[in-house]
């Protein structure tokens, strides 16, 4: 039974619902059935719906909604065809209106749409490595023109860095607060955007001084972890299989996608980029990055970056692949990790 429906039940089996003609009792008197009781999609199917009428009740009329668009009307208990074209990958929530001798009463059910698409299969090559500092637990990764900028974490040694590519030097620096674990980064015109982890507040920092100007707070999204931007979008991931939009210039969030392959979805996403149009996505303990489609959610490619942490100094504070920078080389990214000690620039190469 779904969330939607569980909760209606539990109220209304301890407080009956009153009807139009003074009589009462429970709402459950129908259920949303699923045609061939598929349960996932992709987005060039239709779902074939069909009320399931427990007590035989006179029904006038029922309204199909999909994430609360209106869909179709149909008279009496017709089974309906919902498209489900060009919507977003993920758990999609049918609502039935449904008009009957007794009055108006909604049912839910849920669908899941998975990507129409295979996955393309990438590994990599090292072109070049750079020293890293070891102690960095590093947390975002960007360049913005030929400046790298980087986020590390930690409660009591977060920071905020300019660092020098091919020395590792650290140029720039600023610490938060002890109370904070700082996350991802993004760099966004003259201002530079770091998360928190479970402090619910992102900063906001003059790109040159390092100067906070300011700070803004999450709404549906309870952690922070990621950060990458298009140049008018910023996109922020919270440890699950969703990716934020946030307009850039409030950083408030507008709209979500659920990252999916054709076969399951992908959740801890962790450290983001935006790469040529496409949001590429760490997935956290995984030595792998997703290739997504920011409009759909949608998984086009996995580049599999296995053996690149074994090639860095190993030691006891060693930790997980975590850093994505590009620099608008095609297929080239530049890559390191939590507490790594190398920086390592990659060809990306279809297998």
């Amino acid at each position: 039974m779904n969330f939607h429906k569980l909760l209606i039940m539990t109220l209304l089996t301890v407080v009956a619902a009153s009807c139009g003609n003074g009589k009462t009792r429970t709402i459950d008197l129908f259920d949303i059935e699923i045609g061939n009781e598929k349960k996932r999609f992709v987005t060039s199917e239709t779902v074939e719906v069909q009320l399931k009428n427990k007590k035989n009740i006179a029904v006038t009329s029922v309204t199909y909604f999909l994430n609360e668009e209106k869909v179709v009307t149909v008279n009496g208990n017709t089974a309906s065809k919902i498209p489900l074209a060009k919507l977003k990958l993920g758990t999609q929530i049918i609502k039935a209106e449904i008009t009957h001798e007794d009055g108006v009463e909604d049912e839910y059910a849920s669908v899941t749409v998975v990507s129409s698409i295979k996955p393309k299969l990438y590994g990599y090559k090292i072109l070049e490595t750079y020293p890293h500092d070891i102690t960095a637990y590093t947390q975002g990764l960007e360049f913005f023109g030929d400046d790298l900028y980087e986020s590390t974490g930690r409660y009591k040694k977060s920071s905020l860095r300019k660092v020098d590519l091919k020395t590792g030097e650290v140029l720039q620096k600023t610490d938060l607060d002890p109370q904070y674990f700082g996350e991802g980064l993004t760099v966004l015109n003259d201002n530079i955007y770091q998360l928190t982890w479970k402090e619910n507040v992102g900063f906001i920092y003059d790109k040159e001084t390092f100067e906070k100007k300011g700070q803004f707070a999450y709404a549906s999204s309870k952690e922070g972890w990621g950060l990458c931007n298009d140049g008018t979008h910023i996109y922020k991931s919270d440890g699950s299989e969703k990716i934020w939009t946030l307009d850039g210039a409030t950083q408030k969030e507008i709209s979500h996608i659920e990252v999916y392959t054709n076969t399951s979805k992908i959740d801890t996403i962790n450290e983001l980029e935006f790469v040529e149009g496409h949001i590429y996505a760490n997935i956290y303990q995984k030595d792998a990055i997703a290739i997504v489609d920011p409009k759909n959610g949608a998984v086009q490619g996995v580049i599999n970056l296995k053996g690149l942490k074994d090639k860095v100094t190993q030691h006891a504070t060693l930790d997980v692949l975590n850093g994505i920078a590009y620099k608008g080389e095609p297929n080239i990214l530049y890559i390191t990790g939590k507490n790594w000690d190398k920086l390592f620039k990659i060809e990306v190469i279809e297998k």
